[in-house]
Parts: C-alpha cells; structure tokens; sequence
C-alpha cells in the first residue's frame, strides 16, 4: 500500500555472546522508512547506527550474536525469510554502501567484474552486457575513462573513487532502499558533494535513503527526517527542520552545539558533552544518556520511551511526528538548553591562561 512504510523496524535488539555475559548493543530500537525517504542516522561512535543496519540486512552471521525483534520491507519480516529469499532482496532490492570502500571491494578483482557481477548474480545477462552496465554505472558516477578504469584494480583508485565504486555498484539493481553507512568520512569537501548529489539523484528516481554518519552538517543537507542514536537506543526522532531547528532531547543539543558556526559572535570555547559515550555492557537501566547529562534527575532512574512529550505514551510512527526520550519538563526545554549550555562552556581555557 503506498501509504505503508516501506521499511518497518520494531523493537530491535542486538546482543552479543561474550566471556562476561551477553552484551547488548542495540536495545528496542523502532524506526521506519518511508518509499523515496531519506533518513539521517546520526550519533557519535558506538551509538549503535551501523550494527543496527547490519542486523536489519542480516549480515550480522556469527553464532555469538542474537537478533530479536521484527524487520518489515514490503510486508515481509526479513528476520523470518529463508536464507535463499533473503540473498534475493539483498543487493537487489536493498543495497547497502559500507563505512570502507576499500575492505568493501575484493582486491583480487577489477573493479568492473566485481559491479558486473553483483548484476548477474540478480538479473539473467550475459557478462557483455552485465560489463557494458558496469561501465555506464561508473560513468554515472563521476570516474573519468570509465571504460578502461573498469578493468583496475581497487588498489589503483583514490579514496573517493573507490567510495563512488562501491555506490556504483549499490546502483546497479536499482534498489528500493539504500543504506550508506558513512559514506562521505575522510573524503575532501568536493568529494563529499559529489557522493551527496549522487544519493539525491537516486532519491528522486524513487529510492529511500538510509544515511548513517556522526556529521550533523550532512544531516542538515539532504535529510528528510533525523533519527539520533545513544547507546543502542533512539534518543530523539523527527523531520530535519523541528529536530535542527527544535531539539528536545539533551543529548541532541550537545551534537548541535558542538559544530562550529559560520555566523554569529565566535564562541571562546566551544560547548561540549561531558564524560565518555556509554559502554554496550553498561547500559543502565533508566536513561542511557543520564550518566552525562548536566540535567539528570530522579526519574531518569526510569527508562523514557520514545514519545511526544515527557507523558511516556508512544503515539506511533507518522511522518511529522518530533519525539524523544527524555523526562524533562516539555514547556522548559529552550531555557534547560541554555542552561546546560552555559554550564558547558563555563571550564578555564588552558590554553590562554598558559599564553604569557
């Protein structure tokens, strides 16, 4: 139906086997993706964005992990396929661009047989026509002389190159969904806007996005809605501009406040979130960011859901809904945000005391 999400997570849960007991890593997460959507994922490192998209594609194959919970695309629970369906969807009708292009691709291989290949393994063309594709996709997606770098090796591209070959080659079935997981870290600026103008072009030939990264400034270009992530757990969920623009929970004012601004008086020192973010084997058991929050309290003992206001009743997942999580007062939160600002950036700069 085209007013059904096309991807539907509920209630996921990651969890590994270790020598110390079972270590969760993404706990009851809920998100969904809407056709020709682009969702932003954003958190700092260890937040839980890539395993949590690991798990939805099942790649996650080793007998210490455990999956729980229900992945819906089209209808179907992809937790629940046979493997064979599975590898059918998979490549086909959702493509993911790994965090790094260069373990992503075989070394041993051209490039252009690796995108070939991932065309025949889905579609019934001879390898002509399958290498034909390939180079056009590399041409697409901005490498000069496609049709001779398609018989190079990895080893022989630059950084972005490679980062175009592997999207590239998440193109070449036109999936419904596309999952990039940063795929824009450690490329030039240029660089970047030309991985960033690629998604927009897949997204207005009809594709929904899946964009993890910790750069909020990404984000704020070519995001529809903005999931922020925390210790396995969504913290805040919104369209961009209430959640850029708006932001209620504590530990999304902590991202925004942290990007240098262009405009406006420069900040002595700018704010920062106290503390380290949270380790999967000590997540505690109210709210996962309360251990750094300037603002805690007592409730924060007690685990918030993910709601519209801080009543704690889930009213679902539309569209222009802003939730998050937290017990914080709804009507003070802009003037909790300048507080806990203040409190931020009130630390002695070291650096100019120490100035003779």
């Amino acid at each position: 139906m085209p007013d059904q999400p096309l991807l539907d997570v509920r209630d996921l849960r990651v969890s590994f086997r270790t020598r110390r007991g079972s270590v969760t890593v993404v706990d009851g997460l809920s998100f969904s993706v809407s056709p020709g959507e682009i969702l932003g994922v954003v958190g700092e490192s260890g937040s839980g964005k890539s395993v949590s998209m690991l798990a939805v594609l099942r790649l996650l194959t080793s007998p210490n992990v455990t999956v729980e919970g229900e992945v819906r695309f089209r209808g179907r629970d992809l937790l629940a396929l046979p493997d064979k369906e599975m590898r059918a969807v998979r490549g086909r009708e959702i493509a993911m661009v790994f965090q790094d292009p260069m373990t992503a691709l075989t070394p041993v291989y051209t490039v252009g047989w690796q995108i070939a290949e991932q065309i025949r393994a889905h579609e019934k063309v001879s390898r002509k026509e399958a290498h034909a594709r390939a180079v056009g996709l590399l041409s697409d997606v901005g490498i000069p002389d496609a049709a001779s770098r398609a018989n190079a090796y990895p080893h022989e591209f630059s950084g972005g190159m490679r980062q175009r070959a592997v999207i590239a080659m998440a193109l070449s079935c036109g999936p419904a969904l596309l999952i990039a997981d940063e795929p824009t870290t450690a490329l030039d600026v240029t660089v970047q806007a030309q991985i960033l103008d690629l998604m927009r072009e897949l997204n207005a030939q009809g594709s929904a996005v899946v964009l993890i990264t910790h750069d909020m400034g990404v984000i704020s270009q070519i995001a529809d809605r903005v999931m922020v992530m925390y210790g396995g757990r969504a913290a805040e969920e919104g369209p961009r501009r209430a959640v850029f623009h708006g932001p209620r929970h504590p530990y999304t004012w902590g991202l925004l406040d942290s990007v240098p601004r262009v405009g406006g008086p420069r900040l002595r020192r700018l704010p920062t979130i106290a503390g380290m973010p949270v380790a999967p084997g000590s997540l505690p058991e109210g709210c996962a960011f309360a251990p750094r929050c300037r603002l805690r309290h007592e409730r924060c003992e007690e685990r918030p859901v993910l709601s519209i206001g801080s009543a704690g009743a889930d009213v679902g997942s539309g569209a222009d809904a802003h939730r998050d999580a937290c017990w914080l007062p709804d009507d003070d939160r802009a003037s909790l945000r300048l507080t806990s600002r203040s409190a931020a950036t009130d630390v002695p700069d070291l650096e100019r005391e120490a100035t003779p």
